[in-house]
């Protein structure tokens, strides 16, 4: 490989294999990516839009190229998106043919822009602003619909990311407006109507309306072709003494992100819960290094205890212990205590809190309480169609002709089942397959081929896991998660020839990819080929062709 110019890369073709992939790093610090079947080769950028992953480390399985880091995947043909967690395709630039070699020109990019000219006479309302709501507005304008979009929302903030909350801002290792999805301009820029402060106080399926009423009584209502509720999930909160006290927070908006930010100062902190939330906020904390003391009561004696063994657990305990992370362990939470304040004329003012009294009696000092009990979907405005655990829709997230129910209030098929997961990749992929059945693409609008996926990032560590298991207790373990290098698979019991549902992975990024293609087309390793010790990579490469 040479650079002839500043926009110029030559590349020899035979580092190429057919049906392969390669990334050239160049002195910019910019990422070229060749792909090749047969004698036609592709020029993208080689980072995936997402977080800069270099695809290259990534696989290609087929068609797919698909990130390392959080399998955002691309079409190796036309750099099309085909999986989130990227919101966006890749850039694609020209290439010359030399003969026994390839010229790459990164200031000639080919347009694939797809013209909004789909559908423009209609109207599609969108019910909230998390990630499925976005989602279907973007890929809906990315993919050609041409009519009208509006978006209402409860928040003052255009759609954002939400898991970066826990992950990045809390730690202060991410500005508020890097957060933002599509940037800062995304509604003007892809003309969508965005209502913020805006809360729907009814839906009717049956109408494809909805009813919003502001503060004085004032109703608006508006009619769609297409309705979509993607109304999320709020944090549950448990029937304990005190939780509602000033003091206590639980983290799902940006408001709650800045509200913990700043009262955690020099403060006691007390984090309830050890689920990945609760690990992510105890992490973002301890990096930010502002507070006095971090203490996580769980009521098992592990961390992720329904997602990752005791021994992957074990080794998270010990990497925040490390970090000076107290834990409290076998423990429930009987009473957040206030503190009787005095104020200066000698009243008494409930308003601080001042310890977690647990079920043994014993007392931990706090002066903040974060909550992180779990969420619960918010399925009210559907309350006539739901199901105590979800909105119960079709493959395509089809809640009756026309009318959608999509992201975290979904109890939706996909490969592995029926099933309603609190997944933001989820929430993606159920806005691209909504988008996709409102345009009758018939290519992307099922959920029948994806699997879900999430990641937790603590101390720069990301453990991801791809699938769904039950149970973690019956699984095989390789590695040494102690290391930061391991991968486990998760099977629903102890036969043979049970195939795996799920995997996590610390630090084993392609083994990770291939049993996430293997489990998306139905072939996914059994605990016997594990054993085994078969070439997981050869395998979903192999079945792709």
């Amino acid at each position: 490989m040479s650079n002839a110019a500043i926009n110029t890369i030559t590349i020899d073709k035979a580092d190429i294999a057919s049906g392969g992939m390669k990334s050239y790093k160049q002195d910019d610090d910019s990422i070229i990516l060749i792909t090749r079947d047969d004698s036609t080769f592709h020029a993208f950028d080689g980072k995936c839009p997402h977080a800069g992953a270099n695809l290259g480390d990534g696989l290609r399985c087929g068609n797919r190229v698909i990130c390392p880091w959080h399998h955002a995947t691309f079409d190796s043909s036309d750099g099309t998106l085909l999986e989130p967690i990227a919101t966006e395709g890749l850039t694609q630039y020209q290439i010359t043919d030399n003969g026994d070699s390839l010229t790459v020109n990164t200031s000639i990019k080919i347009d694939n822009h797809i013209e909004a000219d789909k559908l423009t006479d209609t109207h599609t309302i969108i019910v909230g602003g998390g990630g499925a709501g976005f989602m279907t507005a973007h890929q809906l304008r990315n993919t050609g619909y041409g009519g009208k979009i509006t978006l209402v929302s409860t928040e003052d903030k255009a759609p954002y990311n939400r898991p970066l909350l826990s992950k990045a801002f809390l730690a202060g290792n991410m500005p508020e407006e890097k957060l933002l999805l599509g940037g800062a301009d995304w509604a003007s820029k892809q003309n969508i109507d965005l209502r913020l402060n805006q809360t729907v106080s009814q839906v009717l399926p049956n109408e494809r309306s909805i009813i919003i009423t502001d503060d004085d009584g004032n109703v608006d209502r508006q009619t769609a072709d297409f309705l979509v509720v993607a109304t999320g999930a709020e944090p549950k909160i448990p029937p304990i003494k005190g939780a509602t006290l000033d003091g206590v927070y639980t983290l799902r908006s940006m408001e709650d992100a800045k509200l913990i930010k700043a009262a955690s100062h020099d403060q006691r902190v007390v984090i309830v819960g050890t689920g990945f939330i609760g690990m992510e906020v105890a992490s973002a904390l301890a990096q930010s290094g502002t507070t006095a003391s971090i203490t996580v009561i769980g009521q098992d004696h592990r961390v992720m205890g329904n997602i990752v063994s005791e021994t992957v657990s074990d080794a998270l305990i010990k990497l925040h212990k490390e970090k000076g992370i107290q834990f409290v362990f076998n423990a429930s939470v009987a009473e957040i205590i206030e503190a009787e304040n005095t104020t200066d004329n000698g009243e008494e003012n409930f308003s601080q809190v001042n310890s977690v009294k647990l079920a043994n009696g014993e007392k931990i000092e706090a002066d903040i309480v974060i909550l992180g009990t779990g969420v619960a979907p918010r399925i009210e405005l559907l309350q006539d169609t739901n199901h105590p655990d979800g909105v119960q829709v079709d493959e395509h997230l089809q809640l009756r002709d026309g009318v959608y129910a999509l992201g975290y209030i979904a109890k939706a098929s996909n490969q592995l089942g029926r099933m309603r997961i609190e997944h933001w990749r989820v929430a993606l992929q159920h806005g691209m397959v909504t988008a996709a059945t409102i345009l009758n693409n018939d290519n992307d609008n099922s959920l029948a081929e994806r699997i879900p996926f999430f990641w937790t990032m603590q101390y720069g560590k990301s453990l991801r896991y791809s699938g769904h298991a039950a149970t973690p207790d019956h699984g095989i373990l390789l590695g040494t998660p102690d290391n930061f290098d391991y991968i486990e698979y998760y099977f629903d019991d102890e036969g043979e020839n049970t195939r795996a549902s799920a995997a996590s992975s610390l630090g084993r990024d392609k083994e990770l990819v291939a049993f996430s293609e293997l489990l998306r087309r139905g072939h996914a390793p059994t605990r016997a080929q594990i054993n085994a010790e078969f070439d997981i990579i050869e395998q979903a490469q192999t079945l792709s062709r």
